[in-house]
């Protein structure tokens, strides 16, 4: 395990692969670890020296003391100074879903550094915030595992949780064990975002993958994204919802490698 000050906390992370290849950070999802690319490890450090971290209040990763809500652009400041911390001048980056609008950001506040995006089941703004307000509120006042059954249904198809019954075991597992503080936290930087104009900003090759039974981020809000970003490419992943790298891996690592073969990223 490693970890490394980030600011004002902690965070833990992974940095695997040929320390000469170029950096891929990937972002995870609300209520996810860095895991949550497991799948897709061992065809990314083939391309890539990859790092992986954990979101504040994510994982092993701690929470800023004296702070109740985030922003994306908070978020994005920490992938900032974990690459600042570890000496990483610049560096692609994949996320999904909060990790995806943290990229957003990053794309338009720091372009000098962020080489080519991968945004995954992502959004520029949330339809309904009043919702992420409220699963604050009911996270902080019943904890994690009040949530746990409802959020599976929304992170994976029906015929998914019933294949793969242990799998999605060990993913509600991953949920509940997050720091509330942190979970609740992300909430509200969800509830609070618009990211369209930094999407209309962002100037690097730029991927953006959807499951095409994705509830949470819906195809409609990927379509959006690929708008909005000029040269955009698009990917929905049939039968799939909103944790497509765990749902779907397979195909999540052929889109994602054959578009960082596209920018130029050489296996």
């Amino acid at each position: 395990m490693a970890f490394v000050r980030t600011g004002r906390f902690v965070t833990h992370y992974s940095l695997w692969g040929n320390h000469k290849a170029p950096v891929l950070v990937l972002g995870n999802s609300l209520g996810t670890n860095f895991h949550l690319w497991d799948a897709q490890l061992p065809a990314l450090a083939a391309r890539f020296r990859v790092l992986r971290y954990d979101m504040r209040g994510h994982g092993l990763t701690e929470v800023p003391d004296g702070v109740d809500a985030y922003t994306i652009d908070d978020l994005a400041g920490d992938v900032l100074a974990l690459a600042d911390a570890l000496a990483i001048e610049r560096f692609h980056y994949s996320g999904l879903s909060i990790g995806g609008m943290v990229g957003q950001r990053l794309g338009a506040r720091a372009p000098g550094r962020v080489l080519s995006l991968a945004l995954c089941d992502t959004a520029m703004t949330i339809a309904a915030p009043q919702v992420y307000r409220d699963r604050a509120d009911a996270v902080r006042k019943n904890g994690l595992e009040s949530i746990g059954d409802a959020v599976l249904q929304r992170w994976f198809t029906e015929g998914f949780l019933k294949a793969k019954p242990d799998i999605a075991r060990g993913m509600r597992t991953m949920l509940t064990r997050n720091s509330v503080a942190g979970y609740a936290g992300c909430c509200l930087a969800l509830a609070a975002m618009d990211l369209a104009a930094d999407a209309r900003r962002i100037a690097c090759p730029t991927l953006v993958l959807v499951g095409a039974r994705d509830e949470a981020t819906p195809p409609a809000a990927a379509r959006a994204i690929a708008a909005a970003v000029k040269g955009a490419k698009l990917v929905e992943i049939a039968d799939c919802a909103h944790i497509s790298p765990v749902e779907r891996p397979a195909e999540v690592t052929a889109a994602l490698t054959e578009f960082f073969a596209s920018v130029g990223v050489a296996a």
